[in-house]
């Protein structure tokens, strides 16, 4: 150890500079608790990229089944009630959007799932290998998914507590 002001070298224990006789800053001791806050904050987290993995896999079935319900009454396969080319429901007696119109939409519905799930998947993940990459793209995702009431405000607002803050970012860096 040395001196900041003249750069005398210092033995451990002394207070003052032997040369120029500036005080040394005392040495600081180590967190108490810090291993204990620490192998509990590790968990928190670990428990949150589990709940990421199961959104993004609950979104995915979900939207499936959304899209598949979707695609069948765009396409008249609930027979007289659906809006395809051959559905004759009662609201078709006005004009009738072009036939790419349902089709382009379930597309664009399609991919926006999918990068919703990809994304809840890459949360997970990254926050169970305890990345730094993990934490930007955990808070993006929750950021984007707190408009989903009411599971994905639960999760995105969880995520949100558990990353942001001095506290929350210096512990999960040295995770």
């Amino acid at each position: 150890m040395y001196c900041s002001g003249c750069g005398q070298a210092i033995e451990p224990g002394q207070a003052f500079c032997p040369k120029c006789g500036r005080p040394l800053a005392p040495v600081v001791p180590p967190v108490p608790g810090l291993p204990f806050l620490l192998e509990s904050y590790a968990g928190k987290i670990r428990v949150l990229g589990i709940f990421w993995i199961v959104y993004g896999g609950l979104s995915l079935l979900l939207g499936l089944a959304g899209l598949t319900f979707a695609k069948a009454l765009l396409s008249g396969g609930f027979g007289p009630w659906g809006i395809g080319p051959w559905g004759n429901g009662p609201w078709m007696n006005g004009p009738m959007p072009p036939f790419w119109l349902g089709p382009a939409f379930i597309h664009f519905i399609w991919v926006a799932l999918l990068v919703r799930a990809a994304l809840a998947f890459a949360a997970g993940w990254g926050l169970m290998e305890h990345t730094q990459w993990g934490r930007l793209v955990a808070i993006v995702a929750a950021i984007l998914s707190l408009i989903k009431f009411p599971f994905g405000t639960a999760i995105g607002i969880w995520t949100l507590i558990m990353l942001l803050g001095y506290r929350n970012s210096s512990l999960y860096e040295q995770l």
